[in-house]
């Protein structure tokens, strides 16, 4: 037990510092080009906090073992909006740029609908369902740089809390804050890979059944990437940057993920957890996952702001869905 212990906090190590580095790198981009934090958040920063999602339920997927995938993908989902976008939220409420909201908040939820349809009425997730998540994942790609091209002076001259402390970062040349964000990258895939293992092997030596370790301790080890981006960029002044960050990371898991996950090995939504005999995941998991990202999302659209109750709720609606996991 004490090998498991000791990598699982290697990779938290590696996760803070891969985070670190990967909000440094982003954050220097957008400034250089005058592009919306936002917008960076939700391609760049989330394809990169996206990839321990993408290696663990690829390789899930490729060994058979689909409802890890499907677990994975939508507790990291509720994870990332009812604890990390629920931080953010609590920590430091602030304005959002509702134009950057609208491509990756619908993409999401017409995303979201198709998801909804197949399980609910097919109940199975095959390779053309993960080809079409794909597709659109291709597509929201293309038209989120074709609007930051369009729009590449949003924020320009905006003096963002933390720029301060950030000037040497701003100061260094592409290829640097390239680089910065490939390390970060990686460290944080390596970070999150040691803490799923390990952290899945100290929870089944504890007893707790593999059906609630793909929503719970696999999401949540998998969403760490996400919850260390959101701190040090609330550590650094970029509340934007953590918001857009959730958000775009939410639509890759549920495109991106889910797209690889049943194009390699098609499965079937899990039985898992009954509630009068219907399967948690229709009663719970998904309305759950489509109700955190509304709870959020629509606020910031008609106000173009959030508040710390609503990160409070969010905090206390992770705990309640917690506990139903292991207690219910």
């Amino acid at each position: 037990m004490l090998v498991p212990v000791l990598l699982f906090i290697l990779g938290f190590v590696c996760l803070i510092k891969g985070g670190d580095w990967f909000v440094d790198g982003a954050a220097g981009i957008a400034k250089k080009f005058s592009m919306p934090e936002i917008l960076v958040g939700a391609t760049v920063v989330s394809i990169g906090t996206t990839l321990p999602e993408v290696m663990v339920s690829a390789s899930s997927a490729v060994m058979g073992h689909g409802e890890i995938a499907y677990g994975n993908a939508i507790g990291s989902i509720i994870c990332n909006t009812a604890l990390v976008a629920a931080i953010t939220i609590a920590v430091r409420p602030s304005d959002v740029e509702r134009k950057s909201l609208v491509v990756p908040t619908f993409f999401f939820f017409t995303a979201a609908v198709f998801y909804c349809a197949v399980a609910y009425i097919t109940g199975y997730f095959s390779r053309l369902t993960g080809i079409l998540l794909l597709l659109i994942f291709i597509i929201y790609m293309i038209l989120t740089v074709r609007q930051a091209i369009k729009t590449p002076d949003a924020q320009a001259g905006s003096e963002d809390p933390g720029s301060g402390e950030d000037q040497t970062t701003e100061d260094k040349p592409i290829w640097k804050l390239i680089i910065l964000i490939i390390i970060g990258a990686a460290l944080i895939a390596v970070g999150a890979d040691l803490l799923v293992d390990n952290g899945t092997i100290i929870a089944e030596a504890l007893g707790v059944p593999e059906s609630v370790v793909a929503l719970t301790f696999v999401a949540l080890g998998t969403s760490l990437p996400e919850l260390v981006t959101a701190i040090t960029s609330l550590a650094k002044g970029y509340g934007a940057l953590s918001l857009g960050n959730v958000i775009g990371a939410n639509l890759f898991n549920l495109v991106l993920v889910s797209g690889i996950s049943c194009t390699l090995s098609p499965f079937s939504v899990p039985v898992g957890k009954q509630i009068s005999g219907i399967p948690a995941s229709f009663v719970i998991d998904i309305p759950l996952m489509l109700a955190v990202m509304a709870f959020v999302t629509v606020p910031a659209l008609i106000r173009g702001k959030l508040s710390r109750i609503q990160g409070v709720v969010l905090l206390i609606v992770y705990v309640a869905f917690c506990t139903f996991q292991f207690v219910g």
